[in-house]
């Protein structure tokens, strides 16, 4: 648009003297104010469809059509205009200028627009997508294989809760997702449904005082191979009750215990059946490596065997490196030498768990730290099979206040205290994003930053927050108010907790 054509179109769109301001009311019952700039970007577009180049004269008509369509909407409307009668305002102004083929494209372009619109909550038209196998439907999700039957059945619930959702969500921020504005992920589970996205499970509180899973009544583990296959089980039931990824933080801290319990019992194996006093210790240590080892090879093949209920691989995070003790170093150095491996004989590197790493001053990141080997080792294995990512202890703790693993990939929560000053970690989760599609909004924009500052407003300015998100949260909340924990004592109300963003 030129320096003339912002003129007219200023001009335009600025009431005379006497006359009240024009107002917007769009499809989703907001009410705007009238720009005159939107009219001629839309005449524009269809110019352009006919005409390409423009010209200089292609340019001043466009103006002269822009206020011609302006000068009839404020001679036949006071104060509020709908859409509708702006878009028929546009198409008879351009009939009367003979423009036929720009009309047909302004025509064509609208008509087009209006079928997405419908077709986003028409469940015949989404369910049929899916039966036709339309690649960005059943290509949606790369760890979900849309030839397993319980993953169809995902997909086909999926479309549904899309459907469900977008008509839940508030008009403008359903029509803001619909044009491309915005994404709001996981509209297939929430707000459909009141699921959360990723959590940190409690997995030391249940280990601590017991479970409930099922119909079972889960007691403490007391080998760190019960431990292992309790954990995998854990995954696939919190995976099934979520549409995100899980965290098990610093594992090897975890396990360390029930490692120390098949130390003790081949410890006294060795003082029944061996003379030599010298001889129990080393025994008893090198069961318990070859028990650890094996409990960890058992867990990674576990977790890349299940299926949850919706119909993938659980998404699945272990942290690990902070833990000094013996048990701690040989579970880290497990880990790292079962992902070195491989899956099966072809050694295959694993999709899952995503390892997380994390390096500290003092006790692995330089040499001489108690456990700079293991961070060789880590780093060795991260050349050999892209994984384990690498976690800063310090940068955590800088950025959000305390440290721990993100859950599923890369989502940190900020640092909370219960009423009694303690951090807490564990037990948390969070509900799903919101994407702003800030490259769409910058072209549109043309380089005007008023315009690009101003385009996002109405879609995000609260309206776009998640349902059941404080709007403080997303306005200038303290970290302290926007994830609250959940302590899991039951599996049936872990994942029901609310905090986060990711």
């Amino acid at each position: 648009m030129s320096i003339t054509d912002l003129d007219h179109a200023a001009t335009a769109s600025t009431p005379h003297e006497g006359e009240s301001a024009l107002r917007v009311v769009k499809r989703d019952g907001r009410t705007l104010e009238f720009d005159a700039s939107r009219i001629h970007a839309a005449l524009r577009k269809a110019f352009v469809e006919v005409y390409v180049p423009l010209t200089p004269v292609h340019e001043s008509r466009l103006a002269s059509l822009t206020a011609r369509v302006v000068a009839e909407l404020r001679h036949s409307h006071l104060g509020d205009v709908k859409i509708y009668e702006i878009q028929g305002a546009v198409e008879h102004e351009l009939l009367e200028a003979g423009e036929y083929e720009v009309a047909r494209a302004y025509i064509d372009y609208r008509v087009a627009r209006d079928f997405r619109r419908a077709k986003a909550t028409d469940l015949n038209h989404t369910v049929n997508t899916l039966l036709e196998k339309d690649s960005s439907v059943v290509n949606e999700n790369a760890n979900k294989d849309a030839d397993v039957f319980n993953t169809q059945r995902d997909l086909t619930a999926g479309l549904v809760g899309k459907a469900i959702g977008l008509r839940l969500l508030p008009p403008h921020v359903a029509n803001a997702h619909t044009k491309g504005d915005l994404h709001f992920h996981d509209l297939d589970y929430q707000p459909y449904a009141p699921m959360t996205n990723c959590c940190l499970i409690d997995i030391p509180e249940m280990f601590s005082h017991g479970f409930r899973m099922g119909n079972a009544e889960i007691e403490p583990p007391r080998s760190i191979q019960t431990a292992t296959a309790q954990i995998s089980q854990i995954i696939a039931n919190v995976s099934s009750s979520q549409y995100g990824g899980c965290t098990v933080d610093r594992i090897d801290e975890v396990l360390a215990p029930y490692a120390a319990l098949n130390f003790d019992k081949h410890l006294a194996e060795a003082a029944a059946w061996i003379p030599d006093p010298s001889q129990h210790r080393p025994y008893a240590e090198e069961r318990t490596r070859k028990d650890i080892y094996d409990a960890m090879q058992s867990l990674e093949y576990e977790i890349n065997t299940l299926f949850t209920s919706n119909g993938q691989t659980p998404f699945t995070s272990v942290g690990f490196g902070l833990g000094t003790s013996w048990y701690e170093r040989e579970i880290q150095t497990a880990i790292l030498e079962i992902r070195r491996r491989g899956l099966g004989k072809e050694g295959r590197t694993a999709i899952f768990p995503c390892l997380l790493f994390t390096l500290r001053r003092g006790v692995n990141l330089e040499a001489g730290d108690p456990n700079h080997d293991i961070k060789q080792l880590a780093v060795r294995c991260a050349t050999e099979r892209m994984y384990p990512d690498v976690l800063s202890y310090d940068k955590i703790v800088e950025l959000t206040g305390s440290f721990k693993a993100p859950m599923g990939c890369r989502s940190f929560l900020q640092g909370w205290t219960d009423a009694d000053g303690n951090d807490v970690v564990n037990g948390r989760m969070n509900l799903g994003v919101v994407t702003l599609n800030l490259p769409r909004i910058a072209l549109e924009a043309e380089g005007d930053l008023d315009a690009f500052w101003k385009a996002p407003g109405p879609a995000t300015r609260g309206g776009a927050r998640r349902p059941g998100v404080p709007r403080g949260a997303l306005q200038g909340g303290r970290p302290g108010q926007r994830a609250h924990p959940v302590r899991a004592r039951s599996l049936r109300s872990a994942p029901r907790g609310r905090g986060r963003c990711g």
